[in-house]
């Protein structure tokens, strides 16, 4: 371990960076978020957590490129769910798999970084902190939750480092 650099791994809950993306008008280029958080930090994992259609290329080809540059990417089906008589939604969620993933790995790191903005990761991070784990959160202003502002031991707004990690 590089001396003073904490031991960490990253959680990416993709739809709601999707989102975050969506809403803020601009993409990340995950090469350097990396480069970003491993200036301060030893990562020893990045792991993006998403929902895929049967037949998309498209995503199929981002999966691709994330592997590339050395993300662990973990997928299943999206559910088609239907909202009316002639509408219906795409819909995945993982965090029962992130928190899995966080609780089981908790004891060989020093902190968790999730990229994430959702309400249902309180309790998770209330449980880590209390065990003396340091997790930090980042997360757009548009789209992050009071309830992680209040419980993340760190929070990184997306739009603070733009210039850094926005993909041009």
């Amino acid at each position: 371990m590089t001396k003073n650099k904490l031991k960490s791994k990253v959680y990416i809950d993709g739809a709601n960076v999707f989102y975050s993306q969506k809403k803020l008008g601009w993409s990340l280029d995950w090469q350097k978020v990396k480069d970003f958080i491993e200036d301060k930090k030893e990562v020893v994992e990045y792991r993006y957590y998403t929902g895929i259609k049967n037949d998309d290329d498209k995503m199929r080809k981002y999966l691709r490129y994330l592997n590339h540059i050395k993300f662990y990417t973990i997928t299943k089906p999206l559910k088609k769910i239907k909202i009316s008589e002639s509408k219906f939604i795409y819909k995945c969620n993982f965090d029962v798999e992130i928190t899995t993933d966080i609780l089981l790995e908790k004891y060989s790191l020093d902190e968790m970084i999730l990229f994430s903005g959702d309400s249902d990761f309180s309790y998770l991070i209330d449980k880590l902190k209390s065990m003396g784990k340091k997790v930090i959160v980042f997360s757009s202003k548009k789209t992050l939750s009071w309830e992680l502002k209040l419980k993340a031991s760190e929070i990184v707004y997306l739009e603070d480092i733009r210039e850094k990690i926005e993909r041009r």
